[in-house]
Protein backbone atom coordinates (compact mmCIF):
# COMPACT_ATOMS: atom_id res chain seq x y z
CA UNK A 1 0.00 0.00 0.00
CA UNK A 2 1.33 3.38 -0.91
CA UNK A 3 1.59 6.18 1.71
CA UNK A 4 -1.34 8.99 1.85
CA UNK A 5 0.06 11.91 -0.43
CA UNK A 6 -1.61 14.93 1.81
CA UNK A 7 1.48 14.38 4.19
CA UNK A 8 4.81 15.38 4.22
CA UNK A 9 7.56 13.24 5.25
CA UNK A 10 6.90 14.52 9.52
CA UNK A 11 3.55 13.44 9.16
CA UNK A 12 2.18 17.25 8.27
CA UNK A 13 -0.58 17.77 6.57
CA UNK A 14 0.03 19.64 3.00
CA UNK A 15 -1.33 20.56 -0.46
CA UNK A 16 0.42 18.01 -2.97
CA UNK A 17 2.69 19.89 -5.20
CA UNK A 18 0.93 19.60 -9.01
CA UNK A 19 3.04 21.88 -11.02
CA UNK A 20 5.51 19.34 -12.56
CA UNK A 21 2.43 17.00 -13.89
CA UNK A 22 1.06 17.78 -17.46
CA UNK A 23 -2.15 18.88 -18.00
CA UNK A 24 -4.59 15.47 -19.28
CA UNK A 25 -8.45 15.45 -19.51
CA UNK A 26 -10.01 14.04 -16.52
CA UNK A 27 -12.63 12.58 -15.71
CA UNK A 28 -14.87 11.04 -12.90
CA UNK A 29 -18.02 9.92 -12.42
CA UNK A 30 -19.88 9.53 -8.50
CA UNK A 31 -22.98 8.27 -7.76
CA UNK A 32 -25.18 7.72 -4.71
CA UNK A 33 -28.99 7.39 -3.49
CA UNK A 34 -31.61 8.78 -1.02
CA UNK A 35 -34.15 6.36 0.33
CA UNK A 36 -37.28 7.79 0.85
CA UNK A 37 -41.06 6.77 1.48
CA UNK A 38 -42.94 6.13 -1.58
CA UNK A 39 -45.19 9.18 -1.02
CA UNK A 40 -42.15 10.85 -0.75
CA UNK A 41 -41.01 9.95 -4.68
CA UNK A 42 -43.98 10.41 -5.90
CA UNK A 43 -44.20 14.24 -4.83
CA UNK A 44 -41.00 14.54 -6.28
CA UNK A 45 -41.68 12.90 -9.55
CA UNK A 46 -45.30 15.07 -9.61
CA UNK A 47 -43.15 18.18 -8.58
CA UNK A 48 -46.03 18.70 -5.83
CA UNK A 49 -43.93 19.51 -2.49
CA UNK A 50 -44.06 23.17 -1.42
CA UNK A 51 -40.67 24.16 -2.15
CA UNK A 52 -40.67 23.15 -6.05
CA UNK A 53 -39.08 21.22 -8.79
CA UNK A 54 -36.92 18.87 -6.09
CA UNK A 55 -34.25 17.72 -8.91
CA UNK A 56 -34.16 21.14 -10.61
CA UNK A 57 -33.08 22.68 -7.99
CA UNK A 58 -31.20 19.76 -6.50
CA UNK A 59 -29.33 19.45 -10.29
CA UNK A 60 -28.61 23.80 -9.72
CA UNK A 61 -26.79 22.57 -5.76
CA UNK A 62 -25.02 20.05 -6.83
CA UNK A 63 -23.36 21.82 -10.14
CA UNK A 64 -22.33 25.13 -7.43
CA UNK A 65 -21.15 22.57 -4.77
CA UNK A 66 -18.89 21.15 -8.02
CA UNK A 67 -17.33 24.67 -8.63
CA UNK A 68 -16.99 25.40 -4.92
CA UNK A 69 -14.93 21.99 -4.11
CA UNK A 70 -11.53 23.43 -2.96
CA UNK A 71 -13.20 25.90 -0.47
CA UNK A 72 -14.96 23.10 0.92
CA UNK A 73 -12.28 20.26 0.95
CA UNK A 74 -9.11 21.75 2.43
CA UNK A 75 -6.63 20.30 0.28
CA UNK A 76 -7.95 19.75 -2.87
CA UNK A 77 -6.82 22.09 -5.94
CA UNK A 78 -8.71 25.33 -6.89
CA UNK A 79 -9.44 23.90 -10.70
CA UNK A 80 -11.13 25.00 -14.28
CA UNK A 81 -13.94 22.53 -14.74
CA UNK A 82 -14.83 22.05 -18.68
CA UNK A 83 -18.08 19.90 -18.42
CA UNK A 84 -20.56 18.69 -15.59
CA UNK A 85 -23.55 16.45 -16.10
CA UNK A 86 -25.68 15.79 -13.21
CA UNK A 87 -28.32 13.33 -13.27
CA UNK A 88 -31.36 12.14 -10.71
CA UNK A 89 -33.41 8.77 -11.74
CA UNK A 90 -36.46 8.28 -9.57
CA UNK A 91 -36.18 4.38 -8.43
CA UNK A 92 -40.08 4.12 -7.55
CA UNK A 93 -40.49 0.26 -6.93
CA UNK A 94 -37.19 0.69 -4.06
CA UNK A 95 -37.80 3.84 -2.80
CA UNK A 96 -34.57 5.52 -4.08
CA UNK A 97 -33.18 8.56 -6.28
CA UNK A 98 -30.14 7.92 -7.52
CA UNK A 99 -27.89 10.81 -8.62
CA UNK A 100 -24.76 10.42 -11.28
CA UNK A 101 -22.36 13.34 -11.53
CA UNK A 102 -19.90 13.02 -14.11
CA UNK A 103 -17.18 15.95 -13.79
CA UNK A 104 -14.63 17.08 -16.77
CA UNK A 105 -11.26 18.97 -16.91
CA UNK A 106 -8.25 19.40 -18.50
CA UNK A 107 -5.73 19.66 -15.98
CA UNK A 108 -2.91 18.30 -13.71
CA UNK A 109 -5.09 16.79 -10.90
CA UNK A 110 -8.14 14.55 -10.85
CA UNK A 111 -11.80 15.43 -10.35
CA UNK A 112 -12.82 12.57 -8.01
CA UNK A 113 -13.65 15.38 -5.49
CA UNK A 114 -16.00 17.31 -7.18
CA UNK A 115 -17.82 14.53 -8.28
CA UNK A 116 -18.18 13.16 -4.87
CA UNK A 117 -19.12 16.60 -3.71
CA UNK A 118 -21.53 17.11 -6.12
CA UNK A 119 -23.13 13.78 -5.55
CA UNK A 120 -23.83 14.48 -2.09
CA UNK A 121 -24.83 18.32 -2.48
CA UNK A 122 -27.23 16.87 -4.69
CA UNK A 123 -28.91 14.37 -2.19
CA UNK A 124 -28.29 16.71 0.40
CA UNK A 125 -30.33 19.09 -1.55
CA UNK A 126 -33.51 16.58 -1.87
CA UNK A 127 -33.29 15.66 1.72
CA UNK A 128 -33.43 19.42 2.47
CA UNK A 129 -36.48 19.95 0.43
CA UNK A 130 -38.33 17.25 1.30
CA UNK A 131 -37.60 16.78 5.44
CA UNK A 132 -40.79 18.41 5.97
CA UNK A 133 -42.72 15.20 4.70
CA UNK A 134 -39.96 12.55 5.39
CA UNK A 135 -37.49 12.92 7.65
CA UNK A 136 -36.31 9.24 7.66
CA UNK A 137 -34.98 9.95 4.24
CA UNK A 138 -31.39 8.22 4.11
CA UNK A 139 -28.46 9.10 1.81
CA UNK A 140 -26.24 5.54 0.96
CA UNK A 141 -23.87 4.63 -1.39
CA UNK A 142 -22.28 7.90 -2.13
CA UNK A 143 -18.98 6.46 -3.97
CA UNK A 144 -16.84 7.16 -7.15
CA UNK A 145 -17.61 4.68 -10.09
CA UNK A 146 -14.97 5.69 -12.77
CA UNK A 147 -11.79 7.76 -13.20
CA UNK A 148 -10.28 8.43 -16.40
CA UNK A 149 -6.94 10.48 -17.33
CA UNK A 150 -4.00 11.29 -15.35
CA UNK A 151 -0.78 9.43 -14.28
CA UNK A 152 -2.40 6.65 -12.47
CA UNK A 153 -5.01 6.04 -15.76
CA UNK A 154 -8.13 4.61 -15.90
CA UNK A 155 -9.72 2.91 -12.79
CA UNK A 156 -13.53 1.55 -12.76
CA UNK A 157 -15.62 0.41 -10.02
CA UNK A 158 -18.67 -1.16 -11.98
Amino acid sequence: MSKLSHFNNEGKAYMVDVSAKEDTNRIAIATGNIFAEHKTLELIKEGNTKKGDVLGIARVAAIQAIKKTSELIPLCHNIFISKVNVDFNLNLESNFVNCEVTVQSLGKTGVEMEALTGVSIGLLTIYDMCKAVDRKMTIKDVRVLEKKGGKSGDWNFR
